[in-house]
């Protein structure tokens, strides 16, 4: 990893711990700060599972620079698009959601944190009945000034294994029919 993407996931770190009024002395900040990323990570996310995008974005602000990769497929969306309305509309995609985040590693240097984490939800998204859900993601935290903001985020719903035709079948982009 290069420093300016260690730079770059620290200070996304420090954004959300500006936002959840955590206050470090600099002797504690390199596993505090983790944690409390982490913790505030579930907070929001749990938050967002259950429709609460304002909470979300509260506990996770977002850099101007940033990237989301969204585990539907798609080109990857800029954080500086997100206005409020966004935001709400995010919100509105699930409901009634349960959270569990478990941290696969994390990385950490003065201005950049880096989250390597399996989400679980059992939640209903996009008007689907709701169900378990669970993701592989990759969240980068860069600090910006005295504050950690999310920086990049990407997430993908292979948590079990796939078969490598099947890998295949999705990269070459064709899709399933569903049944009817």
């Amino acid at each position: 990893m290069n420093i300016p993407m260690i730079t770059t996931l620290v200070g996304a770190a420090a954004a959300v711990l500006a936002a959840t009024a955590v206050a470090l002395p600099s002797e504690a900040f390199a596993t505090d700060a983790v944690q409390a990323i982490e913790s505030a990570y579930a907070k929001a996310n749990a938050a967002l599972m259950r429709g609460d995008s304002k909470t979300w974005h509260e506990l996770v602000p977002l850099t101007q620079d940033g990237v989301l990769v969204s585990p539907f497929g798609g080109k990857p969306s800029r954080f500086a698009d997100y206005t409020p309305e966004r935001i709400e509309r995010m919100g509105r995609l699930f409901k009634e959601g349960e959270f569990e985040q478990e941290i696969v590693q994390a990385f950490k240097s003065d201005d950049m944190i880096v989250l390597a984490t399996i989400e679980r939800a059992n939640v209903s998204v996009g008007g689907l009945p709701k169900q378990n859900w669970a993701l592989r993601v990759t969240s980068v935290f860069k600090r910006e000034g005295a504050q950690w903001k999310l920086a990049h985020r990407h997430a993908d719903p292979f948590v079990e294994d796939v078969a490598i035709a099947e890998a295949a079948r999705l990269a070459r982009g064709e899709r399933m029919v569903a049944a009817k």
